[in-house]
């Protein structure tokens, strides 16, 4: 009887342990969701496509941001080269879990704006290796998470954690790389339907601005294709007062 008891017990604290590692994930899922982030501000920015000869195609943006609690709004225009000038692209992010971002597309050869169906949101944006589900804000309640483990990644202490969608999509699942400090995820792996690393997301420059820890620089690579992207900013504005009037469908056809 001893003995059973002894068995029981152990088994119920290794529950018990599986349970705390999984809210432990999820928590730290929560940190990067929750990252602390300025309210508003605007940046430039630097997309540049690189092939696999390593030939580069550069386009320049311009984009603004804005937080108001239970929506989350970007706007990025395109301001060159002269293929893609003023084109401009739109999302809005949901505080509510079950709710898909809403995401528009403006094309001005066609001099209308578009709207992004949830069937396309795993296509390429703009020819680049960020999907347009990439450009969303991806809630944790969309995925089961596990912790990995605890290492150091470029110097840093990070936690790494898996995630795994609870519902089919485009990617199996990810492996994040967070940093315990910063709370930013500091390298991302996706992996395909088939369980194959597709794409490699690594940030390469963070700064702080005015208390706030912003990503400067990121790379997305695309291991099977080799092909990758890397976005930069520059000029980073935060808490300058930019207004919800920004974000609508008649500024996207405005332009800058």
């Amino acid at each position: 009887m001893k003995k059973l008891k002894i068995i029981i017990g152990l088994f119920v604290l290794a529950m018990s342990t599986n349970v705390a590692i999984a809210q432990t994930a999820k928590q730290i899922a929560y940190k990067v969701y929750e990252h602390k982030s300025p309210k508003n501000g605007e940046s430039d920015m630097t997309m540049t496509l690189i092939n696999k000869k390593g030939n580069k195609r550069v386009r320049n943006l311009h984009q603004y941001f804005i937080d108001l609690g239970e929506v989350e709004k970007k706007i990025m225009f395109f301001t060159a080269p002269a293929d893609v000038k003023n084109t401009s692209f739109m999302n809005y992010s949901y505080d509510e879990a079950d709710r898909n971002d809403d995401q528009w597309l403006y094309l001005p050869a066609l001099k209308k704006v578009k709207r992004i169906s949830s069937s396309s949101k795993d296509n390429d944006f703009m020819g680049s290796d960020f999907t347009y589900e990439d450009m969303e804000k991806r809630s944790p309640e969309r995925d089961e998470h596990k912790l990995i483990k605890n290492e150091t990644y470029n110097g840093e202490a990070v936690w790494v954690v898996e995630a795994t969608p609870k519902e089919e999509e485009q990617y199996s699942k990810r492996k994040v790389w967070v940093s315990k400090s910063k709370e930013l995820p500091l390298k991302v792996e996706f992996y395909d339907e088939d369980g194959e690393l597709l794409k490699i997301l690594t940030v390469t420059e963070v700064k702080q601005i005015k208390g706030y820890w912003i990503i400067i620089k990121q790379v997305m690579k695309n291991v099977q294709k080799n092909h990758q992207t890397v976005i930069s900013l520059a000029n980073v504005k935060v808490e300058n007062g930019i207004t919800d009037s920004k974000f609508s469908q008649r500024e996207m056809e405005r332009g800058l």
